[in-house]
């Protein structure tokens, strides 16, 4: 009977060991493809390889905000702009952890018709209301080519794209792969004139973490960490795959838009010069002088505003060890039992 009793203690004690922990992820904006890698990382079970049951959030376009959730600990995870750092400085206890996307995704789009070539062709330009949030670098790329933001007008209606369409603004805040697609799909030819061409390479769509996060569940960070990454270099290997999933998350944007937004994401993701997710802190010196950032505001962050993975001093030890080990403690008077009986 006690032997029966600890089987069946060990079988529970497995299945316990077995069962995937919860954790969320939130998004920056609805499904897209500009989340693919975490949709593979679920599909192909990455996540569920390491223990873990994640749910996919997209965020409410009345509040795209993820860094609030992550901070007061709604969700253990999230994807943000670059504006992450300056979160950081201000107090709320964020830690970056990948760059998926090495450069800034935002643009300013002017119609095929425009004379505007260059940033400092905005001069006395109409142009759409930049947010000093999300596309800080739209604005300060203007600046730096001599372009005083400030008396620039600034459309204010409640239907930009209309009004660039009927010529009632000259220049628009976009995405790279949002209103271009659209435009193109309507015949109207456009150009874009984006911060990269500037040397303005900004990261984007950070994932992170809180600080709360990493120091009691360094495990689960990382295993979150490394099966997210794989998920991205599965995605960018298979990409009719990675469309094909998408599309179930997204089925209101037809394969043609997803396959679109791939093609062109993909060269924001993987590039030559580095390695997927890559982060140094040399660039984000670079980005918090974009944000006018102090040195020594900086520097009072620096040292763990960037992930790094830490073994934790506890012993660690698998389910697979344990069973092992009760299993082998069981296995003994067993044994025993059979010497004796011979």
């Amino acid at each position: 009977m006690l032997i029966k009793g600890l089987i069946i203690v060990l079988g529970l004690f497995c299945c316990q060991l077995q069962a995937q922990e919860p954790v969320t992820l939130q998004l920056k904006w609805t499904h897209q493809f500009q989340f693919a890698g975490y949709y593979m990382a679920k599909h192909k079970g990455f996540y569920k390889e390491v223990g873990l049951d994640v749910n996919i959030l997209p965020a409410k376009l009345s509040m795209p905000d993820s860094f609030d959730a992550v901070a007061q600990g709604e969700v253990q995870f999230g994807i943000g702009h670059s504006g992450v750092l300056q979160q950081r400085i201000a107090g709320k206890p964020l830690v970056a952890m990948a760059a998926i996307l090495q450069f800034s995704p935002y643009c300013w789009m002017v119609k095929d018709s425009s004379d505007i070539f260059h940033a400092r062709d905005f001069i006395t330009k109409r142009v759409t209301t930049s947010g000093k949030r999300e596309n800080t670098e739209l604005l300060i790329m203007l600046q730096r080519s001599g372009i005083n933001t400030d008396r620039l007008a600034h459309y204010e209606g409640d239907n930009p794209t209309r009004a660039w369409i009927d010529n009632k603004v000259d220049a628009m805040q976009v995405y790279v792969t949002d209103l271009p697609y659209y435009m193109a799909q309507q015949g109207i030819a456009h150009r874009l004139i984006c911060p990269q061409r500037y040397g303005m390479d900004l990261y984007a769509d950070i994932l992170f973490t809180s600080q709360s996060m990493l120091k009691n569940h360094p495990q689960t960070v990382e295993s979150f960490y490394q099966a997210s990454l794989k998920g991205w270099r599965y995605a960018m290997m298979n990409m009719d795959e990675a469309i094909a999933v998408t599309q179930q998350y997204a089925p209101h944007k037809s394969p043609h838009q997803l396959a679109y937004e791939a093609e062109v994401l993909k060269g924001y993701v993987t590039v030559p010069s580095t390695h997927l997710g890559n982060m140094s802190m040399a660039k984000w010196r670079l980005i918090a002088d974009l944000y006018g950032v102090e040195q020594s505001d900086f520097d009072k962050v620096k040292a763990s505003f960037i992930y790094k993975y830490q073994e934790p001093e506890r012993l660690q030890l698998s389910w697979m060890l344990l069973a092992a080990i009760i299993i082998s403690i069981i296995s003994i008077p067993l044994y025993l039992r059979l010497i004796f009986k011979k």
